[in-house]
C-alpha cells in the first residue's frame, strides 16, 4: 500500500509518495529526455515531449513510472487500488491508452492539471498488458501542480475525476469515502484542547499534543489518509529548500511502514520500500529507502534533456552513517 502527498510551501511545489510493499522490483530513478520516443500501443508515437524524472521500473527500454514530475511542474503518481480499478477494451473515437502508459501520456503533453483534465475527457484506459506475464496493475492516480490536485479513478462505471483539496491519496476505499471520512476527525487540532467535556470539572491537558487525541495510528488506508492529511495541512512550511524537503519527508514519515507490522504474504511483510519528494518547479528529485535514511538528491539539471535515451540512477540502499567529529573538551 502507499501514500502520496502534494504540498506547496513558500511558492515551491513538492510532490512525492511512499511505496509500501513486501519487496523491491528493481526500481530506479529515471530521467526521460525530451526526444525519447514513446511508442504508445494504440495511440501512435510521441517523439517530442516534456522531459520527466521519477521512480520507474525499466523493462525493454521502457520506463514504467511509479511516479514522476515533468519539467513544466506537473506531477503524477499511481497507487494500488485493488478490487476497484477497472480498465476497458479499445474504444473507437477515444484516445486508447494502456494503464502503464498513463503517466507518460499525461506528463509528456501537459503543463498543468487543467491541461491534463482536457486529455482525460478523451481518454480510454485500456486493459492491455505490458507483457503477457505482466498484467495491468490495479491503480488510481493523483495528478498535481502547484495550484491544485485531482484524483483519477477508472472503475466499472467509467473514469471518475475528483478534486483533491487535502492533497493526499492512499488506497482503498475509493476517494469519495476518504474525503468524507475526514469529517469524523474535524475536532482534531494542533492546539491545546479546551475543556468542552464538563466545564465544571477541572480538566486540563497534562502534555502537549492532546488536541490530536483520536488521530488514527493504524496502517490501514483510511487511517493513513487521515494522518497524512492532518500532517500535510498543519505542517509549518520551511524557509529554505533543505528545510522544506526535510519537512516533506517528515510529513510522509507519519505514514511510513515498519517491516513486521503488516503481513503481506505468508512469509513477507510490507515496508516502506522508498519515500520520494520532488520539487516540481526545479525538477529536483529526492528519495530515501527503507535501508538508507539519508536523503539522496538528483535532478533534471544533471541530464541532457535533448537526448533520446533513458538516464538512470540505481537506488542507494546501504545505510549511510555520518561519523561525528572528534569531541571538543570543555575546561
Amino acid at each position: 500500500m502507499c501514500t502520496a502527498v502534494s504540498f506547496t510551501q513558500k511558492g515551491e511545489h513538492y510532490f512525492g509518495r511512499t511505496l509500501d510493499l513486501d519487496r523491491s522490483f528493481g526500481e530506479q530513478v529515471v530521467v526521460t529526455p525530451r526526444n525519447y520516443p514513446f511508442r504508445f500501443r494504440m495511440s501512435g508515437e510521441l517523439c517530442r515531449h516534456h522531459a520527466m524524472i521519477g521512480m520507474a521500473l525499466v523493462l525493454e527500454d521502457y520506463p514504467l513510472y511509479y511516479e514522476a514530475a515533468n519539467e513544466a511542474g506537473l506531477a503524477m503518481a499511481g497507487l494500488n487500488f485493488p478490487g476497484n480499478a477497472h480498465y476497458f477494451s479499445m474504444a473507437e473515437g477515444r484516445d486508447n491508452v494502456a494503464s502503464f502508459e498513463f503517466i507518460p501520456w499525461i506528463l509528456g503533453q501537459c503543463d498543468s492539471v487543467g491541461q491534463a483534465q482536457g486529455l482525460l475527457a478523451r481518454i480510454n484506459l485500456t486493459d492491455l498488458p505490458f507483457q503477457d506475464n505482466l498484467p495491468p496493475a490495479p491503480l488510481h492516480w493523483m495528478i498535481a501542480d502547484g495550484e491544485q490536485a485531482v484524483v483519477v479513478e477508472c472503475v466499472k462505471e467509467g473514469l471518475n475525476i475528483y478534486p483533491d483539496p487535502a492533497g493526499v491519496l492512499t488506497n482503498n476505499p475509493p476517494f469519495p469515502f476518504q474525503i468524507y471520512h475526514l469529517k469524523q476527525y474535524l475536532n482534531l487540532s494542533r492546539e491545546k484542547p479546551e475543556n468542552r467535556f464538563a466545564p465544571q470539572l477541572d480538566l486540563t491537558p497534562y502534555c502537549l499534543g492532546m488536541g490530536a487525541v483520536g488521530l488514527p495510528g493504524d496502517l490501514s488506508s483510511p487511517s493513513r489518509f487521515v494522518r497524512a492529511a492532518f500532517a500535510r495541512c498543519n505542517a509549518v512550511p520551511g524557509e529554505t529548500e533543505e528545510e522544506r524537503v526535510t519537512q516533506f519527508f517528515h510529513v510522509l514519515g507519519t505514514v511510513a511502514q515498519t517491516k513486521g507490522l503488516a503481513r503481506a504474504e505468508e512469509d513477507g511483510f510490507e515496508r516502506t520500500v522508498y519515500t520520494s519528494c520532488c520539487n516540481t518547479r526545479r525538477g529536483i528529485y529526492y528519495y530515501t529507502t527503507y535501508e538508507n535514511s539519508q536523503i539522496t538528491r538528483m535532478g533534471l539539471d544533471q541530464a541532457d534533456l535533448e537526448g533520446r535515451v533513458l538516464l538512470t540512477w540505481p537506488l542507494a540502499r546501504e545505510q549511510q552513517l555520518c561519523l561525528a567529529p572528534d569531541p571538543v573538551p570543555i575546561g
